[in-house]
């Protein structure tokens, strides 16, 4: 077995569904992380200028992905954004000016625990759900999931390292 940086072990023998979910749930973690120690305004700073990308709009735009992707498409719900932006397609959770670091972390966390419940009770990582006439499978949706939160933990890092100069995962 592998050590990970959270001291569990990681059972290099697992199967795909233990594997992906753990590899999964290690990116989750990557992203606490990263926000880890930082006050309101720090989580809405916009240290990488010209980007307007900051660590609370990551958190938001987790939620709005993990919602969308375990609810929406694999479960069949029609859940609507938490978020809404002023234009169809436009991604409001990235604005943060006024946003409740509370309210964000809160949604997140809810939208992985359901994540993690549909996964654990699924049939299989066969498992296909509908989205703009695509079928996706489970198996897929977890390695996108996995893919999605390493791009945008590469720019927490570049984010939390330019807000007070912590760097690692």
């Amino acid at each position: 077995m592998t050590q990970r940086n959270d001291t569990r072990p990681l059972r290099t023998e697992a199967d795909e569904r233990a594997s992906l979910s753990r590899f999964l749930d290690d990116q989750r973690a990557i992203l606490e992380r990263k926000c880890a120690g930082l006050t309101a305004g720090q989580l809405r700073t916009r240290a990488v200028e010209p980007s307007a990308l900051t660590l609370l709009g990551l958190v938001r735009h987790a939620a709005e992905v993990e919602r969308s992707w375990f609810r929406n498409v694999l479960a069949g719900q029609s859940t609507t954004t938490r978020w809404p932006g002023a234009r169809p397609g436009e991604f409001a959770e990235f604005d943060v000016a006024e946003a409740d670091p509370g309210e964000a972390f809160a949604a997140w966390r809810e939208e992985c625990a359901y994540a993690r419940e549909f996964t654990a009770s699924a049939t299989s990582l066969d498992v296909t759900g509908t989205a703009h006439g695509e079928e996706y499978t489970l198996r897929y949706v977890l390695t996108h999931m996995i893919e999605e939160y390493a791009r945008h933990n590469g720019h927490a890092d570049l984010l939390r390292e330019r807000i007070d100069g912590a760097t690692g995962e």
